[in-house]
């Protein structure tokens, strides 16, 4: 008998956009490890992107609660106004009808709930999190941990902004986020995610069994940007059930506010004693063994 606790998961994601947030919660939706408690969508169109998700969990035979959150930013103008993988819901059964106003305090209620036992994972900006931290500002101390897929480190990367989206998303909550005490407070940044990356082909080909289904009919929409598929979500995640995936440094990190042009940047100053982490590089193939470990 496995009597090995679960790691209880709270996922915030932007999903419906680029295809990785669907990978993402793939993943954490057949992992036998991960006790997914549920799921807060933000930016625009939240109502269609907890449709998106509900597909996802309703294709894997899970009920998972899922509250659709914050649409705007908290200050700034919302620069991903749309869902664009809605499109495609028609395609595959999905709840219709979600709890409206109620993201914040379902985080802050589950958080409560399970004091010390949370992983909060963040694939997304940061609104709701930020949002979250403010209206209840002891959370950050009863979470076992926050882990997001946010901001650029400049560890050998090429081809990359230095202004990550999901943390200049809305970088005002971005900040809040990272001024936040937690015991975990870990970011995977986009210098290590982008290492990990499939042409469209190779995704069809090794992303071929049922369950699977549902991401290459999103996918539809990302590649009329792009025929890579890149597995910025899905490491964060992975990260979390094993730590050889990735290695990290400590330090501190501050965000960019006054200068229009560099709003959002994440500026890293390393320290062995800083209250943050980052990733600095990742091992490609511990990662895929890990994702593909669990189908």
């Amino acid at each position: 008998m496995n009597n090995k606790m679960k790691t209880k998961v709270l996922l915030d994601t932007d999903i419906g956009t680029d295809i990785d947030d669907a990978i993402c919660l793939t993943y954490l939706l057949a992992n036998p490890d991960c006790d997914l408690l549920g799921i807060t969508t933000v930016t625009g169109e939240p109502e269609k992107r907890a449709m998106l998700a509900s597909s996802l969990c309703i294709l894997a035979g899970k009920d998972i609660p899922i509250y659709p959150g914050t649409a705007e930013p908290l200050i700034i103008e919302q620069q991903q106004k749309n869902a664009q993988q809605a499109k495609l819901l028609e395609n595959w059964s999905h709840k219709k009808s979600f709890p409206k106003g109620e993201a914040i305090e379902f985080m802050r209620q589950t958080i409560r709930k399970n004091p010390g036992e949370v992983i909060l994972l963040t694939i997304g900006p940061l609104t709701n999190v930020g949002l979250l931290f403010k209206v209840d500002e002891e959370i950050p101390s009863l979470l076992k941990g926050l882990v997001m897929m946010c901001g650029y480190f400049e560890h050998k990367i090429h081809g990359w902004s230095k202004l990550e989206w999901n943390a200049k998303g809305d970088y005002h909550a971005t900040n809040i986020v990272y001024k936040a005490q937690i015991k975990l407070h870990r970011s995977i940044g986009i210098d290590v995610t982008s290492q990990l990356t499939m042409n469209s082909d190779e995704f069809k080909q090794r992303f071929s069994k049922d369950i699977f289904k549902p991401l290459h009919d999103y996918a539809q929409h990302w590649y009329d940007y792009s025929h890579t598929v890149t597995f910025h979500d899905p490491l964060a995640a992975a990260a979390i059930f094993n730590e050889e995936i990735c290695n990290y440094q400590r330090g501190y990190i501050s965000i960019e506010l006054i200068d229009t042009e560099s709003a959002g940047i994440t500026k890293w100053q390393h320290d062995d004693n800083g209250r943050h982490e980052i990733a600095t590089d990742v091992n490609k193939n511990k990662f895929f063994e890990e994702y593909f470990s669990i189908f």
